[in-house]
């Protein structure tokens, strides 16, 4: 292990590979991690964190109307952008100190640069060369930016990063695409007074979600007042005096800004991979097996740069699992089934096991239990709000496969069905589980009567 001058190098300060420095230095190797911008990766800075702090911003103008049904009288009351980006920004700022202590305490060693590969086990940084037994590449992904040639006046667009630097909220927002970045980031704008179209080629919401989520949300969005415009594309964007004029099919709409939220890509170019022989899938991600190795055998990639779940907690696992093989000697794998995850739009929702459509086509017989239904909260709102939970069981054996909520705190709902999914809890142990009372939650164990769609 002492041929090189470390025994891992670390390529990124997100989620996975600080997790996976910390992990190697405390099994005793010798780490250095290399980042180039703000330590914490997408999440911390253009992700998860800032991401959810606008939406609880917004989640407080919901509040402020609900408020009169409840006898509250809320006069003058104004939201100021400002103010929620000094404060997002003071969090942010917060936690890449944080981030900062973590490796000192782990002693790791830290280098601020950008990284590029020069060989299996050699890393430049500027004008130094640093050499290891090891190297995780772990830089994360970006989000995709269309070019001229793909959609004409493509550099007045802006992509979900910029909404962390924007300095003035705009009036009218057309957003583009259909992932639940799209989707929350329309919420969000939409929750702050901003006049929200969300314009998606594809025929519904949330592809790769249960389709009864999908259906259900985009009818939500449509109350809450976001124009859906599906099955139609963005042609072209010009300047005026005015602002801004997308070209939507046949249809010209004038905007302040747009945003155009199509996928994240891997965050590849320019590291240097192909001098390690460090080989790419065709769609730009690193290729790597079960242990996270490429096809270099001293190079390992986690995280959005191997795109197979883009989930903070997926490539803190991941940093983990990578750590514990190369230096304590296991033969750890990752288990990506049944994983939670949420989507934070208004309403939320959240999902963990199979969709019914692949229950279907994995296990055959299913059935579904499923109810909605307007929330206790909006009886006295009067806000048309709805929730919906659903469980898909396996006929045969009884076993929960699927858990899919849609409302308020679906997060924090569905988290504890999570473990109940990962211990194999059947439909039976649901059933026999008392409720807590009055709660959205308790729906998922009072559900009875099986649900059949209409033909």
């Amino acid at each position: 292990m002492h041929d090189f001058d470390h025994d891992l190098v670390v390529i990124g300060g997100g989620s996975g590979g600080v997790r996976a420095a910390r992990v190697a230095a405390s099994l005793g190797a010798r780490v250095v991690l290399i980042e180039g911008q703000r330590l914490g990766g997408t999440c911390v800075n253009v992700g998860c964190v800032p991401k959810k702090l606008m939406v609880f911003a917004a989640g407080y103008g919901d509040a402020l109307r609900d408020m009169a049904g409840y006898g509250w009288q809320v006069e003058g009351a104004r939201f100021d952008w400002p103010t929620l980006c000094e404060g997002r920004d003071k969090e942010v700022a917060r936690l890449n100190r944080v981030y900062r202590h973590l490796l000192e305490d782990a002693n790791v060693k830290l280098i601020e640069g950008w990284a590029k590969v020069i060989g299996p086990h050699s890393v430049q940084v500027g004008d130094r060369v640093l050499t290891s037994r090891y190297l995780l590449v772990a830089p994360g992904g970006k989000p995709r930016r269309t070019s001229e040639e793909e959609l004409p006046g493509s550099e007045h667009v802006l992509v979900s990063d910029d909404i962390f630097t924007m300095k003035e909220l705009p009036r009218r927002m057309l957003v583009v695409g259909g992932g639940y970045i799209a989707c929350e980031l329309a919420c969000v704008m939409n929750g702050l007074g901003v006049e929200v179209s969300l314009v998606h080629r594809g025929t519904g919401l949330l592809r790769g979600f249960d389709e009864c989520l999908r259906h259900e949300l985009a009818n939500e969005l449509r109350m809450r007042g976001i124009h859906l415009r599906l099955s139609a594309g963005l042609d072209r964007v010009e300047r005026t005096d005015t602002g801004l004029v997308v070209t939507v099919e046949d249809e010209r709409i004038e905007v302040d800004a747009v945003l155009q939220a199509i996928g994240r890509i891997p965050n590849t170019e320019g590291l240097g991979l192909e001098s390690a022989g460090v080989q790419l899938t065709p769609g730009g991600a690193i290729a790597v097996d079960d242990a996270f190795c490429t096809t270099a055998p001293s190079v390992y990639a986690v995280g959005d740069v191997i795109d197979r779940m883009q989930l903070t907690p997926v490539a803190l696992a991941e940093g983990t699992v990578v750590a514990h093989n190369l230096f304590a000697g296991e033969d750890r794998r990752m288990e990506y089934r049944d994983v939670p995850t949420a989507v934070f739009t208004s309403p939320p929702l959240a999902t963990v096991g199979l969709t019914e459509q692949d229950a279907r086509r994995l296990h055959g017989h299913v059935k579904i239990f499923k109810s909605t239904f307007t929330p206790l909260r909006h009886k006295l709102t009067g806000r048309e709000e709805r929730v919906m939970v659903k469980l898909v069981v396996d006929g045969p054996t009884d076993r929960v496969l699927g858990v899919h909520v849609m409302g308020e705190e679906a997060g924090e709902i569905v988290q504890g069905f999570a473990v109940a999914l990962k211990c194999h809890a059947t439909k039976a142990q649901l059933d026999s589980t008392i409720g807590i009372h009055p709660t959205i939650a308790e729906e998922l164990v009072t559900l009875r009567r099986e649900w059949v769609p209409v033909a």
